[in-house]
């Protein structure tokens, strides 16, 4: 096997440089567990190099810097040696050893230390001073910039182009609205938008230390109707986490729900009992009636006339990455089909991308509702997504070979599923292909009724409601 040198990082930490003697590869690749780059080779005669960018444009959007982690130089018959030490400029952080590359968020790593976090978290504490007229956002603890948060900053942008909308992201690979400001959690630029800004849009746990400053806010939108228990309704007595469920939601002053079923779930789950729940629809869905498949199929790289079908199962308290139940690449070549693969947001660090013919992993793709928009039917378990996909009228199947388990001793259920599923229940994936065959009105009752209960306000206009409460309730000014 020949040898390789890493032999530089462009000036602007754009690429990494590997070179090498004799004939040039024909190929060279950086292998990470969310993203992966081609390089640029190049040399005729006796060296080559290859010139591995570190900045990607996923999906159709902006060129960004690579998500954090670690990445594989993949030279086939190519050993790469040598190293260089960590260099940060202002998108990024990276450093190799041999064929390892870490990629991370630009921040110095002596600012990460516990006492340097501790220094900032004081001065956000005891900072004084007016508030601005700005909305900090986050969403799945800055993973992405997606959710109702996402839906909340369009309408924001669109009724008060003035607002400064601050998002919270844990690097700068996470795509942010256009005219928003991408801010790298814990950072000090990150504490001083939190602390400044008179409303928090969060759809998740607000981490890290919380003082909220007179006049300054936080919606809670949440990310999902529940179908598996939730907070204080979790089976056994736990007093510290009981502790951290009701200092949270003290941090919150409304509470977003999708339906009424929600609502009461929500409020009693999280001890939200004398505090505004706003039952108002899911900004998220807002696409499910107004948006456009057709763009998101071709960000996909997906014809109009393709089948799609998006497999989205919800995470487990008892592993790190999504289930294994489906094999991907065997159901897109049984159903004729294009399989979009979404994990939940808590697999999406720990996890990797699957890949083969007719499959893509969309897990890291921010806004899941244009992932259900795109698609011709969806296959899920026990995640939210059942209670956003029957807006569209279009298929559902439910693939639950672990249902006893889950339902007896994970989690639990707030209602029969079995009973009430708008769509087959199956535990296989043969009885899953046959599923996906069958005449959808076989379930047209039980689909009417669970839209009833569940979608009776998902009518494209609740990021305009919220907002408009919002402005009414002076948590936002013009």
């Amino acid at each position: 096997m020949r040898t390789a040198t890493v032999l530089e990082i462009a000036p602007d930490a754009s690429a990494l440089v590997v070179s090498g003697e004799g004939p040039r590869p024909e190929c060279a690749e950086l292998v990470g567990a969310r993203a992966r780059v081609s390089a640029r080779l190049s040399g005729r005669g006796r060296t080559w190099k290859a010139r591995f960018p570190l900045r990607a444009a996923r999906w159709g959007g902006a060129e960004l810097p690579l998500p954090s982690g670690a990445y594989r130089i993949e030279i086939p018959g190519i050993e790469v040696a040598g190293s260089f030490p960590m260099i940060i400029d202002d998108a990024l952080r990276v450093s190799a050893e041999g064929a390892v590359v870490t990629v991370g968020p630009p921040v110095d790593p002596s600012l990460e230390t516990p006492e340097a976090r501790a220094a900032l978290e004081r001065r956000y504490a005891m900072r004084a001073g007016d508030l601005e007229e700005a909305v900090f956002f986050e969403s799945f603890y800055g993973r992405v910039a997606g959710d109702n948060p996402l839906a909340l900053d369009r309408e924001i942008a669109r009724v008060l182009p003035g607002v400064t909308r601050y998002w919270s992201v844990v690097d700068l690979s996470v795509d942010v609205p256009s005219g928003a400001v991408a801010i790298v959690e814990g950072t000090a630029e990150w504490w001083r938008a939190r602390s400044a800004a008179r409303l928090l849009i969060v759809n998740d746990w607000l981490r890290r230390r919380y003082v909220p400053r007179p006049g300054q806010h936080v919606l809670q939108t949440w990310h999902g109707t529940p179908l598996k228990r939730l907070a204080l309704h979790r089976r056994g007595w736990n007093p510290r986490r009981w502790g951290a469920i009701v200092k949270e939601s003290r941090r919150w002053d409304v509470l977003l729900a999708q339906n009424p079923y929600a609502a009461r779930i929500l409020s009693r789950a999280y001890a939200f009992l004398r505090r505004p729940v706003w039952t108002e629809g899911y900004p998220r869905n807002d696409v499910l009636t107004t948006g456009d498949a057709g763009e998101t199929r071709r960000a996909l790289g997906i014809r109009d006339d393709e089948r799609v079908l998006l497999y989205a199962p919800t995470w487990r308290d008892d592993r790190e990455e999504i289930v294994d139940f489906v094999d991907p690449i065997a159901l897109a070549e049984r159903t004729g089909s294009v399989v979009l693969v979404r994990g939940h947001s808590r697999t999406l660090i720990p996890g990797e991308n699957v890949s083969g013919p007719r499959v893509v992993d969309v897990t890291g793709f921010a806004d899941v509702s244009r992932l259900m928009l795109a698609a011709d039917a969806l296959v899920t378990d026990y995640s939210s997504v059942m209670f956003d996909f029957t807006i569209t009228g279009k298929p559902i199947v439910f693939l639950v070979p672990d249902i006893e388990h889950y339902r007896g001793e994970l989690r639990g259920f707030y209602f029969d599923l079995l009973e009430r599923a708008p769509g087959p229940v199956v535990r296989t994936q043969d009885e899953l292909v046959a599923a996906l065959d069958e005449d959808p009105s076989a379930h047209a009752e039980r689909y009417a009724k669970w839209r009833a209960v569940f979608n009776a306000r998902d009518d494209g206009r609740a990021s305009e409601r919220v907002v408009a409460r919002l402005l009414d309730q002076g948590l936002l000014k013009r």
